[in-house]
């Protein structure tokens, strides 16, 4: 963030680690991502294997993990590598924390040694890309409805189902897959190549461009009883790790608000209206002070999650008043910095209105609005009305 924006002072919270990472995160998305995004974002292709192996080049990968090659660094280093690289855009945000706090988290947290040792190694340094295999077409908010099923076989297990709107899916190599079973809700590790399994990619989006979605279709697909993941019983794993993957987006979505608030800041700056600079406008100035209000704040509440994260008191429901908050924020200060800029906000050429679609698409993704404030609702009520 640039000294005018950081109104609070939010550098004197940070370690002499976390400023680290976020200088070489930012330096990452400055030098690698930011001069091919608009073509990217315009061809809605990405060169997702070469940027896999970067990003694991530099630890990014997992890095909040432990072992098996991963940088094991804190929550709130990971949470400012989100930030910076989300910055950039959220597809390129979407990809780490797919890849780190989804796929390889699972792995990681409910996996066996061996599911660990055949893939967080090669996941963490890139070689080796993940998917998430939750959401069905008919079932996202209630994920307990799915319908995607695994039964025995003998000695093992037979996948049947769908899965939609996984990112990664189409350039994956494994895939952590939830399906129904007699025994309640499992998961299981699925390379990719396993006869039966197709991804088909899914085309046409109007936001999120720069990022792989896809369709994941299992047809009798047979993997060994060594695939599920023993750790995990019931909702209670795949949940948790959406809790890791919302953990980022809280930093995350703060980095594309910062970067529409920049360009719009810069450009108020250059541009003449009526003979003076439109910066010097008391309705701009009112504009860019209540937006600069509500990054800072939604940088201090990521920071302090961060810092419960670290001690271990970081609760659900914390998770969801930070996605709330700052998506929320983020989306409404894209719109805004976008009638700063006028026409030219709807413009290529700027990084704002590629930032307001794909904040669309983090507004609902990983929990609804709605749903997050059900769970704040239920804390303070002690009322579950989810149904």
């Amino acid at each position: 963030m640039t000294a005018s924006l950081d109104l609070v002072d939010v550098d004197s919270l940070l370690t002499e680690e976390e400023v680290d990472v976020r200088a070489t995160a930012r330096r990452f998305a400055d030098e690698r991502l930011r001069p091919s995004l608009p073509e990217w974002f315009e061809s809605a292709s990405i060169p997702a294997r070469e940027l896999a192996k970067e990003l694991g080049a530099l630890g990014f990968l997992g890095m909040h993990l432990t072992g098996y090659g991963c940088a094991g660094v804190g929550p709130v280093a990971y949470g400012l590598a989100c930030l910076e690289i989300e910055a950039a855009d959220s597809g390129m945000r979407s990809l780490v924390s797919v890849q780190g706090s989804l796929a390889m988290y699972a792995i990681w947290k409910y996996g066996s040694e061996e599911q660990k040792n055949e893939w967080l190694p090669r996941m963490s340094a890139g070689e080796a890309i993940g998917c998430f295999g939750l959401t069905e077409p008919d079932f996202g908010s209630n994920p307990a409805g799915m319908r995607t099923t695994a039964r025995r076989d003998g000695d093992d297990w037979v996948l049947n189902g769908s899965k939609m709107w996984i990112t990664n899916g189409s350039v994956a190599d494994v895939a952590v897959v939830w399906a129904r079973t007699d025994d309640g809700v499992r998961g299981f590790v699925v390379p990719t190549s396993t006869p039966g399994f197709s991804a088909p990619e899914i085309t046409g989006k109007l936001s999120l461009r720069a990022s792989v979605t896809s369709e994941l279709v299992l047809a009798d697909v047979r993997v060994p009883a060594s695939a599920q993941l023993p750790g995990a019983r019931g909702l209670s794993g795949p949940l948790g790790c959406l809790n890791e993957a919302r953990f980022g987006i809280i930093f995350g979505a703060m980095g594309a608000a910062r970067d529409c608030l920049e360009t719009a800041l810069a450009y108020a700056g250059e541009r003449t209206v009526f003979d003076k600079p439109l910066a010097g406008y008391q309705l701009t100035q009112a504009k860019l002070a209540d937006m600069a209000v509500e990054l800072n704040k939604g940088i201090l509440l990521a920071v302090h999650l961060g810092r419960l994260k670290e001690k271990g008191t970081l609760r659900p429901e914390q998770v969801s008043v930070g996605k709330l908050n700052n998506v929320r924020e983020a989306i409404a200060i894209a719109r805004e910095c976008r009638t700063i800029l006028a026409a030219n906000g709807i413009s290529g050429e700027y990084p704002i209105m590629r930032h307001a679609n794909n904040l669309e698409s983090v507004l609902t993704y990983e929990g609804t609005s709605e749903v997050h404030q059900l769970v704040i609702g239920q804390a303070l009520t002690g009322q579950a009305a989810f149904r």
